[in-house]
């Protein structure tokens, strides 16, 4: 099968929902409290070079950085695609991918979202997106999860309700399968608990309808504002505390463990050679550790 339109439409779309929030957290700064000017992004393209220093894809990576609302936020696209590495390919023959031990060639393309606050009442998010190609097989992924460092019970349900209505729109079982995936996937062995409060995950999605799965992966993408801007929205007028910031810092701290030690996309994005800035544009800008 061709899958040279599936992949165009597949990262133009990643693109399009890129375009998008990044336009919505913008409009979140102006409206934000405090006197100083309303954060914008900056955008730098990244690329991808191949071994003998040909293109090999590439993308935006788009960072805002001490603004009013957000104390750094990224939403970072990329469409890469090449020969994966040795330990990479072997990675992806363990998890049974049909001809990657033969075939290393791959493509990818996708968003990645992560934003840590100014206000400590409001919570960290995560947030992606992404299509995988291989010659012998395709899969969606992604997913959301809350990052509170001060939890309040309406904000985590409100995300959870709206990402729930997003599954339950394609699969009735879609959203307990891939919360408990998230509940697994996001939890940090060596403290012995989760990173936050949950959401969704889900990896390897190939039920024999491209089109079923790409429109479930984009209800993921498309519930993301909703589930987030409210409860954002919610708490930007809180007062916070020296020891609400000195919580969220040592929160932060947990964040960047896991995402330097467990997460599966960081570990892809630097095995493949992607821009180390894009691929670690998730740690937070200050973090504490007790």
């Amino acid at each position: 099968m061709d899958f040279t339109e599936r992949k165009a439409r597949a990262s133009a779309w990643f693109s399009e929902l890129r375009d998008r929030i990044v336009a919505r957290f913008e409009a979140l700064e102006d409206a934000g409290p405090g006197a100083g000017a309303p954060g914008r992004f900056e955008v730098t393209p990244t690329t991808r070079k191949g071994p003998e220093g040909e293109d090999h894809g590439g993308g935006k990576m788009s960072v805002m950085r001490g603004g009013r609302v957000f104390e750094k936020v990224g939403v970072n696209i990329s469409t890469v695609w090449g020969t994966l590495a040795p330990r990479a390919q072997a990675a992806m023959a363990a998890r049974g991918v049909p001809g990657m031990a033969e075939d290393p060639r791959f493509w990818a393309s996708g968003i990645s979202l992560v934003a840590h606050m100014q206000n400590p009442h409001t919570p960290a998010v995560h947030m992606n997106t992404r299509m995988f190609w291989t010659p012998g097989a395709w899969w969606f992924g992604g997913g959301a999860d809350l990052n509170p460092c001060l939890e309040y019970a309406e904000d985590t349900a409100h995300f959870h309700d709206t990402l729930r209505a997003a599954c339950e729109a394609h699969d009735a079982g879609y959203y307990p399968r891939f919360k408990a995936w998230a509940d697994e996937y996001f939890f940090v062995p060596h403290r012995g608990r989760a990173r936050g409060v949950g959401g969704i995950f889900y990896d390897d999605l190939n039920t024999g309808d491209w089109e079923a799965d790409f429109a479930f992966t984009r209800a993921v993408g498309e519930a993301f504002l909703p589930a987030f801007v409210p409860v954002t929205e919610r708490r930007l007028g809180t007062p916070a505390s020296e020891a609400d910031r000195e919580a969220q810092l040592i929160h932060r701290g947990l964040y960047a463990e896991y995402n330097l030690v467990y997460d599966r996309g960081t570990k892809f994005g630097l095995e493949t050679g992607h821009n180390a800035d894009a691929v670690l544009m998730s740690l937070p800008p200050l973090a504490r550790w007790p």
